[in-house]
Protein backbone atom coordinates (compact mmCIF):
# COMPACT_ATOMS: atom_id res chain seq x y z
CA UNK A 1 0.00 0.00 0.00
CA UNK A 2 1.39 3.77 -1.16
CA UNK A 3 2.25 5.50 2.15
CA UNK A 4 -0.54 8.12 0.89
CA UNK A 5 -3.66 6.08 -0.09
CA UNK A 6 -6.53 5.79 1.89
CA UNK A 7 -7.15 3.27 4.36
CA UNK A 8 -10.91 2.21 4.80
CA UNK A 9 -10.53 -1.52 5.97
CA UNK A 10 -10.63 -2.54 9.85
CA UNK A 11 -6.96 -3.87 10.80
CA UNK A 12 -6.84 -7.63 13.60
CA UNK A 13 -3.84 -5.48 14.59
CA UNK A 14 -2.18 -1.92 14.58
CA UNK A 15 1.05 -2.10 16.11
CA UNK A 16 2.76 1.54 17.25
CA UNK A 17 6.56 1.18 16.84
CA UNK A 18 8.68 0.66 14.18
CA UNK A 19 12.07 -0.40 16.63
CA UNK A 20 12.86 -4.18 16.53
CA UNK A 21 9.91 -5.43 18.70
CA UNK A 22 7.48 -3.91 16.48
CA UNK A 23 8.80 -4.92 13.32
CA UNK A 24 9.04 -8.65 14.62
CA UNK A 25 5.69 -8.33 15.47
CA UNK A 26 4.43 -7.06 12.50
CA UNK A 27 5.90 -9.75 10.33
CA UNK A 28 4.56 -12.78 12.39
CA UNK A 29 1.63 -11.44 12.62
CA UNK A 30 1.43 -10.91 9.00
CA UNK A 31 2.59 -13.82 8.16
CA UNK A 32 -0.44 -15.89 9.81
CA UNK A 33 -2.67 -14.06 7.60
CA UNK A 34 -3.73 -11.13 9.50
CA UNK A 35 -4.28 -7.82 8.48
CA UNK A 36 -1.59 -5.62 10.38
CA UNK A 37 -0.68 -1.95 10.06
CA UNK A 38 2.46 -0.21 11.81
CA UNK A 39 2.95 3.14 12.54
CA UNK A 40 6.34 4.69 13.14
CA UNK A 41 6.90 8.39 14.17
CA UNK A 42 9.91 9.03 12.50
CA UNK A 43 12.31 6.68 10.17
CA UNK A 44 12.41 2.76 11.19
CA UNK A 45 14.74 1.98 14.25
CA UNK A 46 15.32 5.53 14.58
CA UNK A 47 15.40 4.94 18.34
CA UNK A 48 17.19 2.25 20.61
CA UNK A 49 17.25 -0.27 18.01
CA UNK A 50 20.08 1.59 15.71
CA UNK A 51 22.38 2.29 18.64
CA UNK A 52 22.70 -1.23 20.35
CA UNK A 53 25.56 -2.95 20.89
CA UNK A 54 25.14 -4.58 17.34
CA UNK A 55 25.44 -7.98 18.95
CA UNK A 56 22.77 -11.42 18.65
CA UNK A 57 24.17 -12.99 21.73
CA UNK A 58 23.09 -15.62 25.02
CA UNK A 59 24.07 -12.67 27.67
CA UNK A 60 27.34 -14.56 29.25
CA UNK A 61 26.73 -11.67 32.25
CA UNK A 62 23.67 -12.15 32.79
CA UNK A 63 24.24 -15.87 34.72
CA UNK A 64 25.65 -13.59 37.16
CA UNK A 65 22.50 -12.84 38.00
CA UNK A 66 20.99 -16.27 37.57
CA UNK A 67 18.73 -14.89 34.64
CA UNK A 68 18.77 -18.73 33.16
CA UNK A 69 15.30 -18.34 31.70
CA UNK A 70 16.35 -15.65 29.64
CA UNK A 71 19.91 -16.73 28.33
CA UNK A 72 18.61 -19.96 27.45
CA UNK A 73 15.80 -18.37 25.26
CA UNK A 74 18.95 -15.93 24.05
CA UNK A 75 21.34 -18.63 23.41
CA UNK A 76 18.42 -20.82 21.19
CA UNK A 77 17.16 -17.34 19.39
CA UNK A 78 20.83 -16.72 18.75
CA UNK A 79 20.94 -19.97 16.28
CA UNK A 80 17.48 -19.07 14.88
CA UNK A 81 18.27 -15.41 14.05
CA UNK A 82 21.68 -16.20 12.66
CA UNK A 83 20.07 -18.75 9.51
CA UNK A 84 16.43 -15.77 9.48
CA UNK A 85 19.10 -13.04 8.70
CA UNK A 86 22.87 -14.91 7.42
CA UNK A 87 22.93 -11.78 5.31
CA UNK A 88 23.17 -9.11 8.14
CA UNK A 89 24.20 -11.82 11.30
CA UNK A 90 27.12 -13.64 11.22
CA UNK A 91 29.45 -15.81 13.92
CA UNK A 92 31.83 -13.67 16.21
CA UNK A 93 34.92 -15.03 18.40
CA UNK A 94 35.32 -13.01 21.81
CA UNK A 95 38.23 -13.20 23.64
CA UNK A 96 38.07 -12.43 27.21
CA UNK A 97 41.19 -11.80 29.10
CA UNK A 98 40.76 -13.19 32.98
CA UNK A 99 41.64 -10.67 35.41
CA UNK A 100 41.82 -12.12 38.19
CA UNK A 101 40.77 -8.74 40.97
CA UNK A 102 37.31 -9.21 39.03
CA UNK A 103 36.04 -12.87 38.83
CA UNK A 104 38.82 -16.11 39.12
CA UNK A 105 39.08 -18.25 35.97
CA UNK A 106 37.26 -21.04 37.55
CA UNK A 107 34.31 -18.83 37.67
CA UNK A 108 34.38 -17.60 34.29
CA UNK A 109 34.75 -21.19 32.88
CA UNK A 110 32.05 -22.42 34.94
CA UNK A 111 30.05 -19.64 33.22
CA UNK A 112 31.47 -20.27 29.43
CA UNK A 113 30.34 -23.69 30.60
CA UNK A 114 26.93 -22.98 30.86
CA UNK A 115 26.85 -20.68 28.59
CA UNK A 116 27.90 -23.82 25.83
CA UNK A 117 25.21 -26.13 27.12
CA UNK A 118 21.92 -24.27 28.44
CA UNK A 119 20.58 -24.83 24.65
CA UNK A 120 21.82 -26.67 21.67
CA UNK A 121 24.67 -24.66 19.83
CA UNK A 122 25.02 -25.87 16.02
CA UNK A 123 26.77 -23.56 14.73
CA UNK A 124 28.93 -21.92 16.20
CA UNK A 125 32.50 -23.01 18.30
CA UNK A 126 32.52 -23.72 21.69
CA UNK A 127 34.84 -22.02 24.08
CA UNK A 128 38.50 -22.76 23.93
CA UNK A 129 41.25 -21.44 26.61
CA UNK A 130 44.55 -19.54 25.09
CA UNK A 131 47.71 -18.25 26.36
CA UNK A 132 47.95 -14.76 24.86
CA UNK A 133 51.58 -14.85 25.02
CA UNK A 134 51.48 -17.49 22.55
CA UNK A 135 49.22 -15.43 19.85
CA UNK A 136 50.64 -13.15 17.46
CA UNK A 137 50.92 -9.97 18.76
CA UNK A 138 49.69 -10.93 22.15
CA UNK A 139 46.23 -10.53 20.02
CA UNK A 140 46.49 -6.75 21.09
CA UNK A 141 46.54 -6.96 24.80
CA UNK A 142 49.31 -5.52 27.03
CA UNK A 143 51.73 -8.37 28.41
CA UNK A 144 50.05 -8.06 31.86
CA UNK A 145 47.27 -10.39 30.58
CA UNK A 146 48.27 -14.11 29.58
CA UNK A 147 45.01 -16.66 30.00
CA UNK A 148 42.43 -16.02 27.89
CA UNK A 149 38.83 -17.29 27.20
CA UNK A 150 37.68 -17.79 23.87
CA UNK A 151 33.98 -17.95 23.10
CA UNK A 152 31.16 -17.41 20.21
CA UNK A 153 28.33 -14.63 19.96
CA UNK A 154 26.76 -13.21 17.05
CA UNK A 155 27.64 -9.65 15.11
CA UNK A 156 24.49 -8.39 13.92
CA UNK A 157 23.62 -4.54 11.47
CA UNK A 158 20.91 -3.84 14.34
CA UNK A 159 19.24 -1.12 11.85
CA UNK A 160 18.94 -3.63 8.65
CA UNK A 161 17.63 -6.09 10.88
CA UNK A 162 14.79 -4.27 11.48
CA UNK A 163 14.49 -3.34 7.92
CA UNK A 164 14.14 -6.95 7.07
CA UNK A 165 11.75 -7.58 9.60
CA UNK A 166 9.19 -4.89 8.07
CA UNK A 167 10.24 -5.70 4.40
CA UNK A 168 9.12 -9.80 5.20
CA UNK A 169 5.54 -8.16 6.94
CA UNK A 170 5.00 -5.36 3.81
CA UNK A 171 5.33 -8.68 1.58
CA UNK A 172 2.92 -10.78 4.03
CA UNK A 173 0.46 -7.87 2.94
CA UNK A 174 1.00 -5.09 6.31
CA UNK A 175 0.90 -1.76 5.58
CA UNK A 176 3.90 -0.07 6.80
CA UNK A 177 4.08 3.58 7.59
CA UNK A 178 6.65 5.56 8.18
CA UNK A 179 6.98 8.98 9.58
CA UNK A 180 3.40 8.63 10.67
CA UNK A 181 3.20 9.15 14.93
CA UNK A 182 0.03 7.92 16.77
CA UNK A 183 -1.71 10.69 17.93
CA UNK A 184 -4.68 8.93 20.04
CA UNK A 185 -6.88 5.74 20.53
CA UNK A 186 -10.30 5.18 21.75
CA UNK A 187 -12.67 2.25 22.40
CA UNK A 188 -15.43 2.52 19.83
CA UNK A 189 -17.35 -1.16 20.52
CA UNK A 190 -15.25 -4.15 20.33
CA UNK A 191 -12.82 -1.58 17.83
CA UNK A 192 -10.10 0.78 18.29
CA UNK A 193 -10.62 4.12 16.36
CA UNK A 194 -7.14 5.17 16.02
CA UNK A 195 -5.76 8.38 15.01
CA UNK A 196 -2.29 8.79 13.01
CA UNK A 197 -0.61 11.77 11.49
CA UNK A 198 0.80 11.41 7.71
CA UNK A 199 3.55 13.96 8.54
CA UNK A 200 4.80 13.64 4.04
CA UNK A 201 1.13 14.61 2.98
CA UNK A 202 0.33 16.41 6.30
CA UNK A 203 -2.85 14.28 6.69
CA UNK A 204 -4.61 12.77 9.19
CA UNK A 205 -5.32 9.16 9.29
CA UNK A 206 -8.65 7.53 11.06
CA UNK A 207 -7.55 3.71 11.36
CA UNK A 208 -9.92 1.30 12.35
CA UNK A 209 -8.49 -1.95 14.77
CA UNK A 210 -9.35 -5.12 17.07
CA UNK A 211 -6.56 -4.95 18.66
CA UNK A 212 -3.75 -1.67 19.56
CA UNK A 213 0.03 -2.96 20.22
CA UNK A 214 1.96 -0.77 22.15
CA UNK A 215 5.79 -1.43 21.16
CA UNK A 216 7.02 1.60 21.32
CA UNK A 217 9.84 0.81 23.23
CA UNK A 218 11.24 4.11 25.55
CA UNK A 219 7.81 5.81 24.71
CA UNK A 220 6.19 2.72 25.83
CA UNK A 221 4.67 3.95 28.99
CA UNK A 222 4.21 7.82 27.96
CA UNK A 223 2.07 6.33 25.05
CA UNK A 224 -0.49 3.77 26.90
CA UNK A 225 -0.63 6.92 29.41
CA UNK A 226 -2.18 9.41 26.81
CA UNK A 227 -4.64 6.99 26.04
CA UNK A 228 -7.83 7.30 27.71
CA UNK A 229 -9.31 4.37 29.53
CA UNK A 230 -5.88 2.34 29.43
CA UNK A 231 -4.83 1.55 33.17
CA UNK A 232 -0.85 2.48 33.17
CA UNK A 233 0.38 1.11 37.09
CA UNK A 234 3.88 -0.31 35.65
CA UNK A 235 6.86 2.12 34.43
CA UNK A 236 9.75 1.60 32.97
CA UNK A 237 13.70 1.85 33.76
CA UNK A 238 15.29 4.12 30.91
CA UNK A 239 18.68 2.85 30.75
CA UNK A 240 21.35 5.07 28.73
CA UNK A 241 24.24 2.94 26.56
CA UNK A 242 27.15 5.25 24.82
CA UNK A 243 29.24 3.99 22.52
CA UNK A 244 32.32 4.89 21.36
CA UNK A 245 34.13 4.32 17.65
CA UNK A 246 37.64 4.30 17.44
CA UNK A 247 40.99 3.72 14.54
CA UNK A 248 40.91 -0.08 15.04
CA UNK A 249 42.92 -1.08 18.46
CA UNK A 250 43.89 -4.99 17.22
CA UNK A 251 44.37 -6.39 13.61
CA UNK A 252 42.53 -9.56 13.14
CA UNK A 253 38.70 -9.99 13.79
CA UNK A 254 37.56 -10.93 16.99
CA UNK A 255 35.83 -9.29 19.78
CA UNK A 256 36.55 -9.12 22.86
CA UNK A 257 35.16 -9.01 26.47
CA UNK A 258 37.03 -6.76 28.93
CA UNK A 259 36.22 -7.11 32.74
CA UNK A 260 36.61 -3.85 34.12
CA UNK A 261 37.59 -3.36 38.00
CA UNK A 262 34.20 -2.31 38.83
CA UNK A 263 32.01 -5.72 37.56
CA UNK A 264 31.08 -4.21 34.60
CA UNK A 265 31.34 -5.61 31.45
CA UNK A 266 33.12 -3.71 28.17
CA UNK A 267 32.89 -5.09 24.16
CA UNK A 268 35.24 -4.22 21.67
CA UNK A 269 34.68 -5.41 17.70
CA UNK A 270 35.62 -4.35 14.50
CA UNK A 271 33.84 -2.08 12.94
CA UNK A 272 33.25 -1.16 9.85
CA UNK A 273 36.86 -2.38 8.31
CA UNK A 274 39.17 0.46 9.68
CA UNK A 275 37.51 0.95 13.28
CA UNK A 276 37.28 -0.69 16.23
CA UNK A 277 33.53 -0.33 18.19
CA UNK A 278 33.83 0.39 22.37
CA UNK A 279 31.02 -0.01 24.76
CA UNK A 280 28.75 -0.08 26.49
CA UNK A 281 27.78 2.35 29.52
CA UNK A 282 24.98 1.30 31.89
CA UNK A 283 23.58 4.85 32.85
CA UNK A 284 19.99 5.75 34.42
CA UNK A 285 18.85 8.10 31.49
CA UNK A 286 16.09 10.66 33.52
CA UNK A 287 15.52 13.03 30.64
CA UNK A 288 14.22 13.08 26.81
CA UNK A 289 14.71 9.55 24.87
CA UNK A 290 14.93 11.63 21.48
CA UNK A 291 17.91 13.42 23.65
CA UNK A 292 20.60 10.91 24.18
CA UNK A 293 23.83 12.09 23.83
CA UNK A 294 27.01 10.21 25.31
CA UNK A 295 28.29 12.32 28.29
CA UNK A 296 31.59 13.45 29.21
CA UNK A 297 31.93 10.89 31.90
CA UNK A 298 31.49 7.74 29.78
CA UNK A 299 33.42 9.23 26.95
CA UNK A 300 36.27 8.86 29.96
CA UNK A 301 35.01 5.55 30.84
CA UNK A 302 35.22 3.63 28.01
CA UNK A 303 38.42 5.19 26.99
CA UNK A 304 40.32 4.05 30.70
CA UNK A 305 38.70 0.60 29.75
CA UNK A 306 40.60 0.26 26.05
CA UNK A 307 43.89 1.78 27.50
CA UNK A 308 43.83 -0.26 30.17
CA UNK A 309 43.59 -3.76 28.34
CA UNK A 310 45.37 -2.45 24.55
CA UNK A 311 48.60 -1.93 23.80
CA UNK A 312 47.59 0.83 21.30
CA UNK A 313 46.80 3.71 23.41
CA UNK A 314 43.62 6.07 22.57
CA UNK A 315 42.62 9.19 23.40
CA UNK A 316 39.34 11.65 22.78
CA UNK A 317 41.34 12.95 19.64
CA UNK A 318 40.83 9.56 18.69
CA UNK A 319 36.91 9.14 18.51
CA UNK A 320 35.36 9.29 15.32
CA UNK A 321 31.93 9.01 16.25
CA UNK A 322 29.55 8.65 19.14
CA UNK A 323 26.16 6.99 19.55
CA UNK A 324 24.06 6.41 22.56
CA UNK A 325 20.43 5.02 22.76
CA UNK A 326 18.17 4.41 25.84
CA UNK A 327 16.98 1.07 26.88
CA UNK A 328 13.63 0.60 28.35
CA UNK A 329 14.19 -1.95 30.99
CA UNK A 330 11.25 -3.48 33.20
CA UNK A 331 11.40 -5.55 36.28
CA UNK A 332 8.27 -6.70 38.38
CA UNK A 333 8.50 -5.84 42.22
CA UNK A 334 12.01 -4.19 43.87
CA UNK A 335 15.05 -4.03 41.62
CA UNK A 336 17.94 -6.02 42.75
CA UNK A 337 19.91 -3.01 43.22
CA UNK A 338 20.12 0.89 42.15
CA UNK A 339 22.61 -0.47 39.75
CA UNK A 340 20.87 0.08 36.03
CA UNK A 341 23.18 -2.95 34.78
CA UNK A 342 21.89 -5.27 37.01
CA UNK A 343 17.97 -4.56 35.60
CA UNK A 344 16.82 -7.54 33.65
CA UNK A 345 17.01 -7.08 30.12
CA UNK A 346 13.81 -9.77 29.97
CA UNK A 347 9.88 -8.74 28.89
CA UNK A 348 6.96 -8.46 29.76
CA UNK A 349 3.01 -7.82 28.57
CA UNK A 350 0.50 -5.66 29.65
CA UNK A 351 -2.70 -5.75 28.28
CA UNK A 352 -5.46 -3.35 28.91
CA UNK A 353 -9.53 -4.12 28.27
CA UNK A 354 -11.15 -1.31 29.85
CA UNK A 355 -12.40 -0.71 33.32
CA UNK A 356 -15.14 -3.50 32.79
CA UNK A 357 -12.35 -6.01 31.33
CA UNK A 358 -14.39 -7.01 28.52
CA UNK A 359 -13.17 -4.03 26.22
CA UNK A 360 -11.13 -3.74 23.03
CA UNK A 361 -7.23 -4.40 24.13
CA UNK A 362 -4.41 -2.87 24.20
CA UNK A 363 -1.07 -4.35 24.58
CA UNK A 364 1.90 -2.42 25.99
CA UNK A 365 5.38 -4.39 25.41
CA UNK A 366 8.33 -3.38 27.94
CA UNK A 367 11.48 -4.70 28.08
CA UNK A 368 13.03 -6.80 26.14
CA UNK A 369 16.67 -7.31 24.21
CA UNK A 370 17.52 -7.57 19.95
CA UNK A 371 18.54 -11.24 20.65
CA UNK A 372 14.66 -12.67 21.50
CA UNK A 373 12.89 -10.09 19.06
CA UNK A 374 11.66 -12.77 17.20
CA UNK A 375 10.61 -14.70 20.45
CA UNK A 376 8.83 -11.89 21.97
CA UNK A 377 6.56 -11.46 18.71
CA UNK A 378 5.21 -14.80 18.97
CA UNK A 379 4.83 -14.88 22.65
CA UNK A 380 2.38 -11.25 21.42
CA UNK A 381 0.45 -13.09 19.21
CA UNK A 382 -0.14 -15.99 21.12
CA UNK A 383 -0.99 -13.91 24.53
CA UNK A 384 -3.50 -11.92 22.03
CA UNK A 385 -5.30 -15.10 20.56
CA UNK A 386 -8.55 -14.88 21.97
CA UNK A 387 -9.03 -11.82 20.77
CA UNK A 388 -8.16 -12.81 16.88
CA UNK A 389 -9.95 -14.27 13.89
CA UNK A 390 -9.89 -18.27 14.88
CA UNK A 391 -8.66 -19.02 11.66
CA UNK A 392 -5.20 -17.38 12.55
CA UNK A 393 -2.20 -19.28 10.85
CA UNK A 394 0.43 -21.28 12.75
CA UNK A 395 3.82 -19.56 14.00
CA UNK A 396 6.16 -19.37 11.25
CA UNK A 397 9.26 -16.78 12.44
CA UNK A 398 11.39 -19.67 13.43
CA UNK A 399 11.66 -21.21 10.28
CA UNK A 400 11.28 -18.51 7.56
CA UNK A 401 14.04 -16.64 6.49
CA UNK A 402 14.34 -12.89 6.04
CA UNK A 403 14.46 -10.64 2.51
CA UNK A 404 17.49 -10.65 1.74
CA UNK A 405 19.11 -14.30 3.60
CA UNK A 406 18.78 -16.47 0.55
CA UNK A 407 22.21 -16.20 -0.05
CA UNK A 408 23.58 -20.08 1.09
CA UNK A 409 25.05 -21.20 4.39
CA UNK A 410 28.35 -19.50 3.83
CA UNK A 411 27.11 -16.41 4.88
CA UNK A 412 27.68 -12.69 3.54
CA UNK A 413 31.42 -13.04 2.73
CA UNK A 414 31.12 -15.95 0.55
CA UNK A 415 27.92 -14.56 -1.23
CA UNK A 416 30.11 -11.90 -2.14
CA UNK A 417 32.71 -13.65 -3.75
CA UNK A 418 29.44 -15.50 -6.19
CA UNK A 419 28.57 -11.72 -6.83
CA UNK A 420 31.83 -11.47 -8.86
CA UNK A 421 30.49 -13.78 -11.18
CA UNK A 422 27.48 -11.74 -11.82
CA UNK A 423 29.14 -8.44 -11.43
CA UNK A 424 33.00 -8.74 -12.41
CA UNK A 425 33.39 -4.98 -12.78
CA UNK A 426 32.49 -4.13 -8.92
CA UNK A 427 35.47 -3.04 -7.21
CA UNK A 428 36.07 -5.51 -4.27
CA UNK A 429 35.18 -3.22 -1.30
CA UNK A 430 31.71 -1.82 -2.90
CA UNK A 431 30.75 -5.42 -3.67
CA UNK A 432 31.83 -6.77 0.07
CA UNK A 433 29.68 -3.97 1.60
CA UNK A 434 26.61 -4.30 -0.58
CA UNK A 435 26.92 -7.85 0.58
CA UNK A 436 27.22 -7.89 3.68
CA UNK A 437 24.41 -4.81 3.86
CA UNK A 438 21.85 -6.06 1.23
CA UNK A 439 22.30 -9.67 0.72
CA UNK A 440 20.49 -11.04 -2.47
CA UNK A 441 18.78 -7.98 -2.83
CA UNK A 442 21.67 -6.25 -3.94
CA UNK A 443 20.87 -8.26 -6.89
CA UNK A 444 17.88 -6.64 -7.19
CA UNK A 445 19.40 -3.02 -6.55
CA UNK A 446 22.11 -3.83 -9.78
CA UNK A 447 19.12 -5.28 -11.69
CA UNK A 448 20.04 -4.12 -15.44
CA UNK A 449 23.44 -2.56 -14.80
CA UNK A 450 26.33 -3.39 -16.95
CA UNK A 451 29.10 -1.23 -15.49
CA UNK A 452 30.27 0.57 -13.22
CA UNK A 453 29.48 4.12 -14.14
CA UNK A 454 25.81 2.66 -14.44
CA UNK A 455 25.81 3.71 -10.91
CA UNK A 456 25.59 7.18 -11.72
CA UNK A 457 27.37 9.99 -9.05
CA UNK A 458 29.18 8.96 -6.14
CA UNK A 459 27.85 11.11 -3.20
CA UNK A 460 30.79 10.05 -0.96
CA UNK A 461 33.24 7.04 0.04
CA UNK A 462 31.85 4.35 -1.90
CA UNK A 463 28.05 4.98 -1.91
CA UNK A 464 26.40 5.95 -5.40
CA UNK A 465 23.10 7.20 -6.84
CA UNK A 466 21.37 3.61 -7.96
CA UNK A 467 21.98 2.50 -4.02
CA UNK A 468 20.33 6.01 -2.72
CA UNK A 469 17.90 5.71 -5.16
CA UNK A 470 17.10 2.00 -3.96
CA UNK A 471 16.61 2.70 -0.30
CA UNK A 472 14.25 5.58 -1.14
CA UNK A 473 11.98 3.59 -3.41
CA UNK A 474 12.32 0.52 -1.24
CA UNK A 475 13.19 1.05 2.44
CA UNK A 476 11.70 4.03 3.08
CA UNK A 477 14.40 6.11 3.51
CA UNK A 478 13.57 9.69 3.41
CA UNK A 479 17.03 11.86 4.83
CA UNK A 480 20.59 11.56 5.13
CA UNK A 481 20.35 10.41 8.31
CA UNK A 482 18.51 7.44 6.93
CA UNK A 483 20.54 6.88 4.40
CA UNK A 484 24.30 7.20 6.08
CA UNK A 485 23.42 6.25 9.69
CA UNK A 486 20.46 3.63 9.54
CA UNK A 487 20.54 1.88 6.01
CA UNK A 488 24.67 2.13 6.00
CA UNK A 489 27.13 3.55 8.14
CA UNK A 490 29.10 5.37 5.18
CA UNK A 491 28.34 8.49 7.22
CA UNK A 492 31.57 7.54 8.46
CA UNK A 493 33.61 7.71 5.48
CA UNK A 494 31.64 11.12 4.48
CA UNK A 495 32.68 14.89 4.65
CA UNK A 496 30.82 17.68 5.41
CA UNK A 497 30.16 18.96 2.03
CA UNK A 498 29.63 15.58 0.46
CA UNK A 499 27.18 14.84 3.31
CA UNK A 500 24.84 18.43 2.01
CA UNK A 501 24.90 17.29 -1.32
CA UNK A 502 23.14 13.85 -0.76
CA UNK A 503 21.25 15.55 1.84
CA UNK A 504 20.06 18.10 -1.14
CA UNK A 505 19.53 14.85 -3.40
CA UNK A 506 17.18 13.38 -0.96
CA UNK A 507 15.14 16.25 -0.65
CA UNK A 508 14.99 16.70 -3.92
CA UNK A 509 14.51 13.10 -5.19
CA UNK A 510 11.66 12.74 -2.79
CA UNK A 511 10.13 15.86 -3.81
CA UNK A 512 9.36 13.57 -7.31
CA UNK A 513 7.36 11.75 -5.56
CA UNK A 514 5.44 13.25 -3.09
CA UNK A 515 1.61 13.85 -3.03
CA UNK A 516 0.71 16.70 -5.06
CA UNK A 517 -1.81 18.07 -2.12
CA UNK A 518 -2.10 17.67 0.87
CA UNK A 519 -5.59 16.39 2.35
CA UNK A 520 -7.70 19.12 4.34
Amino acid sequence: MSQHEDISKVYDLIVIGGGINGAGIAVDAAGRGLKVALLESVDFASGTSSRSSKLVHGGLRYLEYYDFRLVRESLSERERVMKKARHIVWPLRFVMPVVKQSRPAWIVRIGLFFYDHLAPRVTLQGTETVRLSKKTNRMGFREHYDKAFIYSDCWVDDARLVVANLQGAEAEGADILARTPFKNAERDGDNWLVTALDQDSGRTLKLRANVIVNAAGPWAVPIAQSVPGVTTDYSAKLVRGSHIIVPSLYDGDNATMLQIGDGRIVVTMPYENDYTLVGTTDENHPGDPRRVEITDQEQDYLLAAANKFFTRQITADDIHWTYSGVRPLFEEGKSRDDNPTTVTRDYSFKIDQGADGKGAPFLTVLGGKLTTYRRLADHVIEKLKPFLPPDIGPAHTGTSILPGADIGSEGPFAYAETLKLVFPWLPDTLRIRLARTYGSRVEKMLAGVEKLEDLGTVFGGNMTRREVDYLIENEWAASVEDVLWRRTKCGLRFSEDETKALSDYIEKARALTAPKEAAS
